[in-house]
C-alpha cells in the first residue's frame, strides 16, 4: 500500500499478539499517539523500548533485521491500564547535565483503607511514568530492569540524552603522489645510490596535473534530549579551494568535483601569508624552500629551474641550479649555469661558483671561493678569501686573493690582487700578510713580432713594386716604342684616321714593337700583384697595432690612500688566452702569493712604500713593460 493511501489510517495498531505500528507512519504522529496513550492512564504492556525509540525519533539501534521491511513493526505486547495508585510510585528523577538520576527504594502500595503492602516496580510502567514527568528519550532499559530486579537501594543514572554527532566539515585532499616529498637516497642512472641526495626534494609537475580535490562535507546526526526535544547538528564547515591555490594553479570541476590543477610545467612551491599564516599552493619556474639545505631535509640539489631558500645552506651541502637566491647562511657549496647567485647573509667556509653571471653576498663572505667566469662578484665584506671574476667590486677585503679583470674596492688589507683595472680607497698591509697590488699587462713579444715581420714584408714587397715600375719605365722610354704608343692613342681617340698605305706601315710599326709591348704587359701585372700584396700586409700591421694599443690602454692601478707597506708590481699575461680569471683557487693563490714573491725574475716594481697614493696607467706608445 503507498504512503498516500496509508496517510489516513492510525499510525499504532492493536492486534491480539501485539501493537504494532505502521513502517510509513511519521515519527511525530506516533509520538502524539503514545504520549496520548501515556497520559491517559496506559501504558504498553511487554514494550520493546529500543524498537519504539527508533520508531517514534529515527534514533538508536537500528531495527534488527526481522523487522526492517516490514509494513508494520510490533512494539509492545499490549496497552494495559496503568491505575493512579501504581502511578504514586514512582518518583520523580534529577537530571544533572543531560542524565538523569533515579533514587530506587522499597516502594508500598496502598488499596483503599487497607494497610501499605510491599509492591515492586514495572519497567512498563516506569517508561510511561517517565513520559509524564518529561523523560521521553533515552532511558538505559537494562539498566532500570536490572535495578529492579535487584530490589535494592540505589541512586542509577536511568537516562542519557543524546547528543548530536559531529558533522564531516569539507577538507582538502592531495590527489597527486609526487605532491609528497621523498627523503630516500636518490638512485642514479646506473643502479647505485647517491646517499648526499634524496628523490623527491622539490615536486615538479606537469601542466594540468590535478594536485588537489576538494572533498564536500557532511551533515551531522542530530540528538535528542531527554525531553524529546531535537538537537541540531552544527553545519559542516566549507573551505575554499581556491584560496589554497596561488599563482599557476586554478580551480577546475569535473564530475562534480573541484580540483587544484597546475596551469603550468614547475615546481611546487608552499608560500605562506606572513599575515594570516595561511598557506598557498603555486607552480612555477622557480623554487622557493623554507626548510633549509641539509642531510635531512634536501641534501644535495640539481635543479634546472631558479631556486630561493629562506633557510640554511649546511655544510657539505651542494646546490646546483640557474638563479640562486638564499636568504640564510651558507656554509656548503652554490653553484649556478646563469642567473644571479644572491646571498642575503654570510657565505662562511663555503663556495659560491657561477658559470654566466654575478654573485652578490650583502653579508660577509669568510674563508670562501667566489668565481664567475664572466660576470661581477659584488661582496660587503670579504675574510680570507678567493675571488675571481670579470669585475669584482668589494666595501671591506682583508687577506684575499682576488684576480679579475676590473677591481674597485673600498679598503683592502692584507690582500693580493692582480687585474688589468685597480681602483682601491685605502691599502696596507694586514699582521703578516702583505698588501701586493697587481696591474696586468699584456705581453706584447709576441704581437709586436708579428707587427715587425708584416712590416719587413711589406717594404719588401714596395722595394718590388718600385722594381717592377722602373722595368716597365725603361722600355716604354725607347723612342719607337713611345711613337707607336702615341700613335696608338691617337687612332683610337679617333683623332687620327690613316690611309691604306699609312696604314700598313702602322702595322709594321706593331710587328717591330709587340716584344716589348708584352714585357710591358707582364711587368704591370707582376707590379699590380706587389701592390695588392703590400695594400693587405700594411692593412694587417695596423690591425695589429690598434688590437696593441687596446690592450695596453686597460691597464691601470689606483690606489688614493696607502696606509702601510704596499707594493706595486706590473704582472704579464697572454694577450692570446686572456686573464684567465676562472683559474682554481690553488692556481690563483700560487700565482699571486708565490709566483709573484719569486727573486729569479723578479716583476717590474711600479711602487713600494707605506704612504701617499698610486696613479698608474699604461703608456700606450712605449713598451707594456717599464724598465
Amino acid at each position: 500500500m503507498s504512503e498516500n493511501a496509508q496517510a489516513g489510517l492510525p499510525p499504532l495498531v492493536q492486534r491480539a499478539n501485539g501493537i504494532y505500528a505502521r513502517a510509513l507512519a511519521s515519527p511525530a504522529a506516533l509520538r502524539a499517539i503514545v504520549g496520548q496513550l501515556f497520559v491517559s492512564g496506559a501504558c504498553l504492556r511487554g514494550v520493546d523500548y529500543p524498537v519504539l525509540m527508533r520508531l517514534l525519533y529515527q534514533a538508536g539501534p537500528e531495527l534488527p533485521a526481522s523487522l526492517q521491511g516490514l509494513p508494520l513493526i510490533r512494539c509492545a505486547d499490549a496497552i494495559a491500564p496503568f491505575s493512579a495508585a501504581r502511578h504514586e510510585l514512582y518518583k520523580s528523577v534529577k537530571i544533572v547535565e543531560g542524565e538523569a538520576e533515579y533514587y530506587f527504594e522499597a516502594v508500598f502500595l496502598a488499596v483503599d483503607d487497607a494497610p501499605p503492602q510491599p509492591a515492586r516496580l514495572d519497567f512498563d510502567e516506569f517508561v510511561a511514568a517517565m513520559w509524564i514527568k518529561g523523560i521521553r528519550f533515552g532511558i538505559d532499559a537494562a539498566a532500570v530492569k536490572a535495578a529492579i530486579a535487584a530490589g535494592k537501594v540505589a541512586r542509577a543514572v536511568v537516562a542519557r540524552k543524546l547528543e548530536a554527532m559531529a558533522p564531516r566539515d569539507a577538507a582538502i585532499v592531495e590527489v597527486l603522489p609526487a605532491l609528497q616529498r621523498s627523503h630516500a637516497p636518490r638512485e642514479t642512472a646506473d643502479g647505485r645510490v647517491d646517499l648526499q641526495s634524496l628523490q623527491n626534494s622539490h615536486p615538479q609537475v606537469r601542466a594540468q596535473a590535478r594536485l588537489l580535490k576538494k572533498v564536500a562535507g557532511a551533515p551531522g546526526l542530530g540528538g535528542y534530549e531527554l525531553s524529546g526535544q531535537a538537537i541540531a547538528p552544527a553545519p559542516p564547515r566549507d573551505v575554499d579551494l581556491a584560496a589554497v591555490g596561488g599563482e599557476g594553479t586554478a580551480v577546475v570541476h569535473d564530475g562534480g568535483a573541484e580540483y587544484l590543477v597546475a596551469l603550468v610545467d614547475g615546481y611546487l612551491n608552499v608560500e605562506t601569508d606572513g599575515a594570516t599564516g595561511a598557506r598557498r599552493l603555486s607552480v612555477s619556474s622557480k623554487i622557493v624552500s623554507r626548510d633549509g639545505v641539509s642531510a635531512r631535509t634536501t641534501g644535495n640539489l640539481r635543479l634546472t629551474a631558479e631556486y630561493e631558500e629562506f633557510g640554511e645552506v649546511q655544510e657539505q651541502r651542494t646546490v646546483s641550479g640557474a638563479g640562486i637566491t638564499i636568504h640564510g647562511d651558507v656554509f656548503g657549496h652554490i653553484a649556478s649555469r646563469g642567473g644571479v647567485i644572491t646571498l642575503h647573509q654570510n657565505l662562511v667556509g663555503g663556495a659560491a661558483a657561477n658559470a654566466d653571471g654575478d654573485i652578490h653576498v650583502l653579508g660577509v663572505a669568510s674563508g670562501a671561493l667566489l668565481q664567475t667566469k664572466r660576470g661581477d662578484v659584488v661582496v660587503a665584506r670579504a675574510e680570507s678569501c678567493v675571488i675571481s671574476g670579470t669585475r669584482v667590486v668589494i666595501a671591506d677585503a682583508s687577506n684575499c686573493e682576488i684576480f679579475a679583470d676590473e677591481v674597485e674596492i673600498d679598503a683592502a688589507h692584507g690582500c693580493a690582487i692582480a687585474a688589468r683595472r685597480i681602483v682601491i680607497g685605502s691599502a696596507g698591509p694586514r699582521k703578516q700578510a702583505e698588501m701586493l697590488l697587481f696591474p696586468l699587462v699584456p705581453d706584447t713579444t709576441a704581437l709586436d713580432a708579428q707587427i715587425e715581420e708584416l712590416d719587413v714584408r711589406a717594404e719588401e714587397l714596395g722595394a718590388l713594386a718600385a722594381e717592377r715600375q722602373a722595368g716597365i719605365d725603361a722600355v716604354t722610354g725607347a723612342a719607337d716604342v713611345r711613337n707607336y704608343l702615341n700613335l696608338a692613342s691617337r687612332v683610337r681617340r679617333r683623332e687620327l684616321v690613316l690611309k691604306a698605305e699609312q696604314l700598313a706601315v702602322f702595322e709594321k710599326m706593331a710587328e717591330a714593337v709587340g716584344p716589348a709591348l708584352k714585357s710591358v704587359t707582364r711587368l704591370t701585372l707582376a707590379l699590380k700583384q706587389a701592390q695588392q700584396d703590400q695594400a693587405e700586409l700594411t692593412a694587417r700591421a695596423q690591425a695589429l697595432r690598434v688590437r696593441r694599443k687596446g690592450l695596453l690602454g686597460h691597464g691601470s692601478c689606483t690606489v688614493r690612500d696607502v696606509q702601510g707597506e704596499t707594493l706595486v708590481r706590473t704582472m704579464d699575461y697572454d694577450p692570446e688566452t686572456g686573464a684567465q680569471f676562472d683559474l682554481s683557487a690553488k692556481e690563483i693563490k700560487a700565482r699571486l702569493r708565490v709566483a709573484a714573491a719569486a727573486t729569479s725574475t723578479p716583476l717590474p716594481t711600479l711602487f713600494n712604500g707605506s704612504s701617499g697614493s698610486v696613479a698608474w696607467r699604461a703608456a700606450l706608445d712605449a713598451s707594456p713593460v717599464p724598465d
